[in-house]
């Protein structure tokens, strides 16, 4: 057993979703937890990549994968990807014992064939998705503001936090990977450095076979970072990578690559938000793009912590970035998404917490200060003011999400401020 484990939030999952269906699938980025989470409630694993033993599990599981699948359950077949026949293997198996909690399956990469896949699972397995360590489980947030009491329309928050800016800068640096976090100093932050390195030199080819230059993964990579949190479109990244009229890229080159990274949940975009307005107003449905962790866009970058406090509107991004990511753990735990709203007229909102019982916050994210505060409020209630609340809901709360600031707190307007080193789920 780890004695360094820290809890995370996908443990309750995990265990609600084992006690309801025959297998789990974990998907997520290396390196994020996967199989150190999933270890701690498997009775058995398998490690398709162990180097000892990975060429006889890929003949196994061609030959005869059900002999894989043999052992004490829940039964942890890790990296099952690099064998897509154990997918169809792990349902019959189901469907024959007749049991929940049998599999748990994990991956840092999508399979890049899925035409050994025939069944789409429907009924027996149960999907989560497994992203770097939030602040709450971190260690890092007081966690005194919840987001399901927000939910609950608590009328009075309080919270306070000592999150200073060179803190803060070297938190977004170091980023969530649970490695990391138990290290101090810039040995904390090597393991985003390496991680972008792997991508780079091996990962993107590696995800599907096809060799891809790792000078354009770089530039691409740079490009994406300085668009996150933006609608920038394929034109755009391209112009942005060519601009020196140096290097020569497609669009359809690009979006190979956007899509590689995306198999290996390095970048994960946020859907739009569409709700129902008084106005006929015309709401842009582009995917906001983000990374899954705000430390490789620094490490994409080249830039540490002290870059991002002579920068603070690379800081707000990167913040941005780093909000997103635990809006969207803690969600999770309601099964609720994150989206992102604007529309024709430049109105803009950064996240969207939706549930699937129809209730909605509104969010806006500022690196901190009185005047960002004061924009982000003005958003919301224009945004709020939009609503056609004949046919939706209300707001269940309307909330400014911040870097630094000490306390958590309820405006006289009823917009919540909220630092994001107070919030938990």
């Amino acid at each position: 057993m780890n004695k360094t484990y820290r809890k995370r939030i996908a443990d309750d999952i995990l265990r609600q979703k084992l006690e309801t269906m025959g297998a789990v699938l974990i998907e997520g980025a290396k390196a994020c937890g996967k199989t150190t989470t999933a270890a701690r409630q498997a009775a058995s694993i398998l490690n398709m990549d162990d180097p000892r033993h990975a060429a006889q599990y890929l003949q196994m599981a061609d030959m005869d994968p059900a002999l894989l699948l043999a052992g004490p359950t829940p039964r942890l077949i890790d990296e099952w990807q690099v064998a897509p026949k154990l997918w169809d293997a792990a349902r019959y198996t189901i469907d024959q014992r007749g049991a929940d909690g049998q599999f748990i399956l994990t991956g840092s990469a999508v399979p890049a064939d899925r035409s050994k896949i025939k069944h789409s699972g429907t009924g027996r397995f149960a999907w989560m998705t497994m992203r770097p360590m939030t602040l709450w489980e971190s260690g890092e947030s007081s966690g005194e503001v919840s987001l399901k009491d927000l939910f609950e329309k608590q009328k009075d928050i309080r919270g306070f936090c000592e999150m200073r800016l060179n803190t803060l800068a070297s938190i977004t640096c170091r980023g969530g990977w649970p490695r990391a976090v138990i290290r101090s100093g810039t040995r904390s932050m090597a393991q985003a450095q390496e991680y972008f390195e792997a991508i780079v030199r091996f990962d993107l080819s590696r995800s599907d076979g096809v060799a891809r230059n790792e000078n354009t993964a770089r530039r691409l990579l740079r490009s994406y970072a300085r668009h996150q949190g933006s609608q920038a479109s394929i034109a755009t990244i391209r112009a942005d990578i060519t601009a020196s009229g140096e290097y020569s890229l497609s669009d359809t080159t690009i979006e190979t690559y956007l899509s590689a990274l995306r198999r290996l949940f390095v970048i994960e975009d946020m859907a739009a938000w569409n709700p129902n307005l008084r106005s006929k107003t015309a709401v842009r449905t582009a995917a906001t793009r983000y990374f899954t962790d705000p430390s490789v866009a620094a490490a994409a970058l080249g830039i540490g912590p002290d870059d991002l406090i002579a920068d603070l509107a690379t800081f707000g991004l990167l913040f941005e970035a780093l909000a997103v990511r635990d809006l969207r753990v803690y969600a999770e735990t309601m099964a609720g998404t994150v989206f992102h709203y604007r529309d024709k007229t430049g109105l803009e909102c950064d996240a969207v917490v939706h549930l699937r019982d129809g209730r909605y916050g509104l969010v806006e994210i500022k690196l901190g200060g009185d005047n960002l505060i004061a924009e982000g409020v003005k958003t919301l209630t224009t945004l709020a003011a939009k609503i056609d609340t004949e046919k939706m809901r209300e707001p269940a709360f309307l909330a400014v999400l911040t870097g630094v600031g000490n306390y958590a707190y309820r405006r006289t307007d009823g917009v919540m401020v909220i630092p994001l080193a107070t919030l938990r789920p």
